[in-house]
């Protein structure tokens, strides 16, 4: 059975009908996942199209999973320009996939969801949050608050009416989007954590007089709070702490948040990795720290923070969204509050003791979202999703077979 399934990110397309992807989360490693239960994925993305691709992408596509690409519209402007041809490609998917199955947030999918019989099943996975992605402050843009009205209001319609519901969080996304009252609903991180992934034991205390910070997550938007983490940072130093912080990852306000590190003085104490793109790349840079650091404004569950925690790095994160669910209080901060940030981190680096604490908790957490736990829940989730769309393909066949006759 195929599968159609919507991804968000912008792609590069090569004639040879390969998609590629700089981000590991969107990786052929990640869709394989789903031929655990489909034949074939197919995966609705926009893309423009290269000759070749850029240096250091990967694929993402491969043996089983092929591309459906539209155009590669960039915000709201771009998108009433191709409405049209998005609509076209879109309408045209559609009938010709088996399975439907919708990663949200997305409007890829809410696009998708409206070519859809009223009776067809569908299953959604729910990643993120939609009402805190468009929060004051996460990005610029004149439609900011009707986007904050409407991405909401339509996440929660295709959850309420999704016969397959899954979510990364336990809890948090299941009280703003709940599934519909005859659902099948699961929680299932979409973490990767391997063997590989995991450290093999924790860490005693930080390992020098300097203790090193390190944040993983995009720079393209505001929303994982960089600046509020470098400042905070130059507030502890100015308290007298020695600290040092890698960021670890890329875009468009990069340039902004090493301008910011430079008027605090903070230029030769702020490392910018840029975007790394194999996995052993960034667990190297998570054994050279101390300490992670995530003050999110938003957040779904945060496959970076699973990572820093099954290498046994201590976390401090904000209290947004699942992180919660990863974290116990003494080790969260209000979002946005870069004095409480700057009082947190030293509170917990000036106590070796807990610090050791907080690695052998995280790295107990962790194992937690092992693959090989991770995987039997997402079969059972994909399973069901095969097992609505079978029955509703059977009737509709023998409907069509009733109507011949």
């Amino acid at each position: 059975m195929r599968v159609l399934i919507n991804a968000s990110a912008h792609f590069v397309l090569t004639g040879d009908g390969t998609l590629w992807t700089p981000l590991p989360a969107m990786s052929s490693a990640v869709w394989t996942r789903y031929l655990d239960v489909f034949d074939e994925v197919r995966l609705l993305a926009r893309a423009h199209q290269r000759a070749t691709p850029p240096d250091g992408w990967r694929p993402a596509t491969g043996e089983g999973i092929t591309a459906t690409p539209l155009p590669d519209y960039v915000g709201a402007w771009g998108l009433l320009g191709s409405f049209g041809r998005m609509s076209r490609a879109i309408r045209a998917a559609v009938p010709r996939a088996e399975a439907i199955l919708f990663r949200l947030p997305c409007h890829i999918a809410v696009q998708a969801s409206r070519h859809l019989p009223r009776t067809r099943p569908y299953a959604v996975e729910l990643i993120g949050d939609p009402y805190d992605v468009f929060a004051p402050g996460t990005l610029k843009h004149p439609l900011r608050p009707f986007l904050r009205w409407w991405f909401p209001r339509q996440t929660r319609a295709l959850c309420a009416g999704a016969a397959v519901a899954g979510y990364v969080t336990k809890h948090a996304l299941q009280r703003r989007y709940p599934p519909g009252p005859n659902a099948f609903s699961l929680d299932v991180s979409d973490v990767d954590l391997p063997e590989a992934a995991f450290s093999g034991a924790p860490r005693p205390h930080p390992r020098g007089p300097r203790v090193n910070l390190v944040f993983v997550g995009t720079l393209t938007q505001l929303y994982k709070a960089p600046d509020v983490l470098i400042d905070a940072v130059g507030l502890c130093v100015g308290a007298g702490l020695d600290l040092g912080l890698v960021l670890v990852g890329d875009g468009k306000h990069r340039p902004d948040l090493e301008a910011r590190a430079a008027r605090l003085g903070l230029a030769e104490r702020v490392s910018f990795r840029g975007q790394l793109t194999t996995a052993e790349q960034v667990r190297r840079e998570l054994d050279a720290a101390d300490l992670f650091v995530m003050p999110s404004l938003t957040e779904g569950l945060p496959k970076a923070m699973l990572e820093a925690m099954a290498r046994g790095l201590p976390c401090i994160g904000s209290a947004v969204g699942g992180i919660p669910e990863l974290l116990p209080a003494e080790d969260l901060v209000a979002p946005r509050d870069a004095a409480a940030l700057a009082a947190k981190i030293r509170e917990v680096i000036v106590t070796p003791d807990r610090m050791a604490q907080m690695s052998a908790r995280n790295l107990r957490e962790a194992r937690a979202y092992s693959d090989h736990l991770l995987r039997a829940r997402r079969i059972s989730f994909l399973e069901q999703l095969r097992e609505e769309t079978s029955r509703w393909l059977k009737a509709r066949n023998g409907a069509s077979s009733l109507e011949r006759s």
